[in-house]
C-alpha cells in the first residue's frame, strides 16, 4: 500500500472536502480516500488536520498557549488553544499542504492588551459570565483584515515552509455565490461578503503568480456545478459539494507529481 501524509490548516471548507462531511452524527462524505480507492488502487492519504484561526495568528503562534490564557478552562469548541497556538503547520512531515483563505475572509480576532496574542474566543455563549468579563477586560477587537494583508501573510507563511520543506502548497478559494443575495446596485453600500471574497479570490490568482503555490478553485467548482444545488450557506456545501471539491483537489495533487511519489508505508 502506497500513502501520502498530507496536512490540512483550515476550517469546515477543507476538513469536509478532504477528511469527512457529518450530518447529524452520520457520514455523509468520507473525504478524498474515497476518491482515490476508486481512481488510484492501492494509494491512500494520511490526513493530519488543525482549525485555523486566520493568517496572522499562524505567523504569530509560538508552539506555547500563553499563561493567562492556559490557566483559564473556556470551551472553545473546535478552536482549542492547542490549535490556536500550534506550530504543527511548519513541523509535520507532509507530502502535501492545504491552506484556506476563509478564515482571512470571515474572521474577526482579539488581541490581548497587555501580552498581545492573537485569540479567537470561539463559543463565548457557552462561556462563563467571568470569563465573558475577562474578554471585555483584558482584548481589543483586531477587525478584519484587508486583501493586502491577508496576501502578505500568506507569502511568509510560504516563504517558512519552504525553508523547512520543499512540498506543493494548494490554497481553498472560496465560491462567491452567497445564497438569497439579490444585491444589484451597490451604491452607499459597505463591502459584501460576495464582493469581498471576489477580491480575495482575485488577489489569490495574482499571489499565485507570484510565488508559485496551487489553488484548489472551489469558486469554478461550485460555479460549473450549481451553487443552487451544492451550497448550504455562504461558506457551507452540500456533502456532494464538498466531493466535487475533494475531487479537484485530487486532480491538482495529481497534476503536481504528488500522488505518483507516493512510497510504500
Amino acid at each position: 500500500m502506497k500513502r501520502l501524509t498530507l496536512f490540512a490548516k483550515g476550517n469546515v471548507d477543507v476538513h469536509d472536502a478532504l477528511h469527512s462531511c457529518r450530518i447529524g452524527g452520520t457520514v455523509q462524505w468520507n473525504g478524498i480516500n474515497e476518491i482515490l480507492r476508486g481512481s488510484y488502487p492501492g494509494l491512500s492519504t494520511r490526513l493530519r488536520h488543525e482549525t485555523l484561526t486566520r493568517s496572522d495568528a499562524v505567523l504569530a503562534a509560538t508552539g506555547t498557549v500563553p499563561a493567562s490564557l492556559a490557566e483559564r478552562t473556556m470551551p472553545l469548541g473546535n478552536y482549542p488553544t492547542t490549535s490556536q497556538f500550534s506550530k504543527a503547520l511548519f513541523t509535520t512531515p507532509a507530502d502535501a499542504i492545504f491552506l484556506s483563505i476563509l478564515p482571512d475572509v470571515a474572521t474577526e480576532l482579539v488581541r490581548h492588551r497587555t501580552e498581545e496574542y492573537l485569540l479567537y474566543p470561539a463559543d463565548t455563549a457557552t462561556w462563563t459570565d467571568a470569563d465573558r468579563r475577562w474578554l471585555r477586560s483584558e482584548f481589543k477587537t483586531t477587525g478584519f483584515l484587508t486583501v493586502e494583508q491577508s496576501m502578505d501573510n500568506l507569502t511568509q507563511i510560504v516563504e517558512r515552509l519552504h525553508q523547512e520543506r520543499d512540498v506543493p502548497i494548494l490554497v481553498h478559494n472560496l465560491s462567491s455565490v452567497v445564497p438569497g443575495d439579490g444585491v444589484h446596485c451597490y451604491l452607499g453600500l459597505d463591502e459584501t461578503f460576495s464582493t469581498r471574497i471576489r477580491r480575495f479570490n482575485l488577489a489569490l490568482v495574482e499571489l499565485s503568480a507570484t510565488i508559485g503555490i496551487s489553488i484548489v478553485d472551489v469558486d469554478a467548482v461550485i460555479a460549473r456545478h450549481g451553487a443552487d444545488r451544492l451550497k448550504l450557506d455562504t461558506f457551507h456545501l452540500t456533502p456532494e459539494g464538498y466531493r466535487r471539491v475533494a475531487e479537484e483537489a485530487v486532480r491538482v495533487l495529481a497534476d503536481l507529481g504528488v500522488l505518483d511519489s507516493a512510497e510504500e508505508k
